[in-house]
């Protein structure tokens, strides 16, 4: 059995042995119990300039070789969100790229008919975040113009989305958290833009857990009294909303949420935290998910829902339980440091050459950090080959001085 020496946060090391890794079987028909997409990760190029504001290079085999392999699983993938780091490393002239990149990749997807993706369209196996980040916060105007700058923003990504062809998610937006006055302004904006698409879109609400900027979002600092103006939105053009993303790692809120929605409107859970028994459902309600810890444990999460398509609740429970402790840690405070978690076990699992993130990520989590992302990954058997991992767990601690 394979071991290593790891680190521990008092200062020393242990001995640990990896338990192996899992079988986890490719679904033979397409997913449809739940709808689930996996928000993935970008992989830069190994020799660009992967420094704190460079421009975004990325290795696109590797980065859509990801896509592939998350659809090969059945599931459907967030792209151009803030797991692709948006916001966070990856601008507006590469987030065009990727999303014009992924359109033509599912497109080829969907030509194929895979066991998997049979009789999906491209809006099922791909949606992309458009927002506003293409912006200058610091010369954004105030008022009127400020808020109208706001909307040509959006309208010029929407485009972007609506050309290449995946479902649009409208992200949560910085600039218009600056500019906007109160819950009026947020209902201006939305109400007018999902009067002009011509297909319905995924609302994306991301908590200051994620991006402190966000603070305030629709209008208030109060859950409650946001969560009122979010709903009266939803409710006024509920045959423009596929669904709502929340990341607001709050199991209750989401369960009132969930109940409150119109009648054909999704909930996809964005709680990293909580998301097995909101998934699973109480009964009269269950969320849909859009994840970024899906994009971590992908072969898992499919047969978890592989099992709930074949009627068996609590062996899908059980498995998406046994990732809990995984998708704590990855997504623990900071918490907008996830996506570090996420490219190492990337890494990790041979899906990418490098342990390498647009705009330096890679350093946003300690080595005892990812020490543990390693241990949980493997006891969730999401080493897919525990060997390969451990060579490189082993070479990335030597290179950081443990065990020298």
């Amino acid at each position: 059995m394979t071991s290593l020496i790891l680190p521990t946060h008092g200062g020393g090391t242990r001995e640990y042995r990896l338990q192996g890794g899992v079988s986890w079987a490719r679904p033979t028909v397409p997913l449809t119990s739940r709808r689930a997409y996996a928000a993935a990760h970008v992989i830069p190029e190994v020799l660009a300039d992967n420094t704190p504001g460079a421009p975004a290079s990325l290795d696109w085999d590797a980065t859509l070789a990801y896509r592939h392999e998350l659809w090969s699983y059945g599931l459907g993938v967030a792209d151009a969100m803030d797991t692709a780091q948006r916001g966070m490393g990856l601008d507006w002239a590469a987030t065009q790229q990727l999303i014009k990149r992924t359109g033509v990749e599912a497109a080829s997807v969907v030509a194929a008919g895979g066991p998997a993706t049979a009789g999906k369209t491209v809006r099922d196996l791909v949606s992309c975040g458009a927002g506003t980040d293409q912006l200058d916060l610091a010369a954004l105007p105030t008022g009127n113009a400020g808020l109208a700058a706001v909307l040509d923003a959006y309208r010029e990504q929407i485009a972007v989305v609506s050309e290449a062809g995946p479902k649009i998610i409208l992200m949560a937006s910085r600039a218009l958290a600056r500019v906007a006055n109160g819950p009026d302004d947020y209902l201006h904006v939305y109400s007018t833009l999902l009067q002009e698409v011509d297909q319905p879109v995924i609302l994306h609400w991301l908590g200051t857990m994620f991006d402190p900027a966000l603070a305030g979002y629709w209008g208030s600092d109060d859950v409650a009294a946001a969560t009122e103006t979010f709903l009266s939105l939803v409710r006024q053009h509920a045959d423009k909303v596929d669904g709502v993303k929340v990341s607001l790692l709050d199991a209750s809120h989401e369960v009132a949420l969930r109940a409150a929605l119109p009648e054909g409107v999704c909930l996809y859970t964005g709680d990293d935290f909580n998301y097995p028994e909101l998934i699973d459902g109480d009964g009269s309600h269950h969320s849909d998910a859009l994840l970024g810890i899906f994009a971590a444990i992908y072969p898992a999460a499919s047969v978890a829902l592989q099992k709930y398509d074949a009627g068996k609740a609590e062996e899908a429970r059980a498995i998406l339980d046994s990732t809990r402790e995984l998708g704590k840690h990855i997504f623990s405070a900071p918490t907008f440091y996830y996506k570090t978690g996420i490219a190492f076990m990337s890494w990790l699992n041979g899906r990418q050459p490098g342990f390498q993130m647009v705009g330096g990520l890679h350093s946003g989590r300690s080595v005892c950090h990812l020490a543990k992302t390693f241990e949980l990954a493997d006891q969730a058997g999401l080493l897919k080959d525990p060997a390969l991992a451990a060579f490189r767990m082993s070479d990335y601690l030597r290179i950081n001085g443990v065990g020298v």
